[in-house]
């Protein structure tokens, strides 16, 4: 916007989007001509100026524009507390349901196509990973690879928004050592976002793993993301634009999930984030949680959770932690591609 002039002041088409904007917001009139008047423009070219915007056909059809679409939008939030209320009202509400071996049609019906999370039993018996992946393993077979890492996490309190500052190069030998000194940490980790270099140096360890084709198919040989860090290390709350599987292979993870449909309560501050400390949430800074859904479970190595697109989810491992993730489902997963509108938030 233009500085305060003394001189006379000349409207331009900035001032006329101003005026225009402000009216929509229902700032009174007056209250533009007044600021008119000081920035230089006489009492009688500000009054014809609002009163023209005021005026304008243009403009009444953006205000019915807006109202229609906050209407719209009211009936959207209705809907969704219908499906909050919902599950508010459903039995063991709060727990995340434990599955032995479901069957695919089980899984999809029950959990997938209802967007219901849902931890996974004995479906990875037969991965060699279990039995030998370790870091001695990963340091004896991969220690001289190249790979990439994201460091320096705890200086930035926004670590995740901005993982792409956070990336380093090292040998995996060292940042397995860095993994052993670190104790309780969330400094350093292996994440998905790693994944465009770490697929090439680590495709070996793709041999030890066994695709769940009951519920996923082949897309490449290496499906799924590796993610390796020591105990501490956090991904903050956030939602993804997919469905996923977490497969736990070693350690512990504490995982917090909020469902979708508790979206209005969740501060969504920016893109799919939110600055709610999921490790210890502050339910006087954010009073809006106190009645929202808050899901948490225990995954234990051999487990598969199902994490429904769109829920919000935190994840703090308790132990060193190897973790596989994986996107493609034998049914459509593409949600990314409609997901447009929270770009600038």
């Amino acid at each position: 916007m233009q500085t305060l002039r003394t001189a006379r002041m000349n409207i331009t088409n900035d001032w006329r989007r101003w005026i225009a904007e402000n009216l929509i917001l229902n700032v009174p009139p007056d209250e533009l001509i007044l600021v008119l008047v000081k920035q230089g423009c006489s009492h009688e070219e500000a009054v014809h100026e609002v009163r023209q915007a005021f005026e304008s056909p243009y403009l009444a059809g953006a205000r019915q524009g807006q109202s229609l679409l906050n209407s719209r939008i009211k009936k959207r939030e209705w809907v969704l507390d219908i499906y909050r209320k919902l599950n508010h009202m459903r039995p063991n509400a709060l727990q995340i349901d434990y599955k032995h071996q479901l069957t695919r049609q089980q899984f999809f019906n029950d959990y997938y196509f209802t967007n219901r999370p849902v931890i996974i039993t004995g479906m990875l018996e037969d991965w060699p990973a279990r039995k030998h992946w370790s870091l001695d393993y990963f340091n004896q077979q991969l220690g001289d690879q190249i790979v990439e890492i994201q460091a320096r996490r705890n200086q930035d309190e926004h670590y995740e928004i901005n993982s792409q500052e956070h990336k380093e190069i090292c040998t995996f030998s060292d940042y397995i050592d860095r993994i052993r000194t670190a104790g309780h940490s969330n400094d350093v980790y292996m994440t998905a976002n790693n994944s465009g270099r770490n697929r090439l140096a680590l495709r070996s360890l793709w041999r030890d793993i066994r695709l769940v084709d009951e519920y996923l198919e082949h897309q490449s040989d290496q499906d799924g993301f590796f993610w390796l860090g020591p105990a501490g290390t956090r991904t903050p709350f956030h939602h993804d634009l997919t469905n996923n599987f977490m497969a736990q292979i070693i350690g512990r993870k504490r995982v917090k999930i909020i469902p979708a449909c508790e979206v209005k309560n969740l501060y969504n501050h920016k893109h799919c984030y939110t600055h709610v400390d999921g490790h210890a949430i502050d339910f006087d800074r954010y009073p809006a949680l106190k009645d929202t859904q808050v899901l948490e479970c225990m995954l234990e190595p051999g487990e598969l959770l199902f994490l429904p697109v769109g829920c919000w989810h935190y994840v703090e491992a308790l132990d060193v932690s190897v973790t596989m993730s994986f996107t493609n489902f034998i049914v459509d997963n593409d949600h990314y591609s409609e997901y447009e509108c929270y770009g600038q938030l």
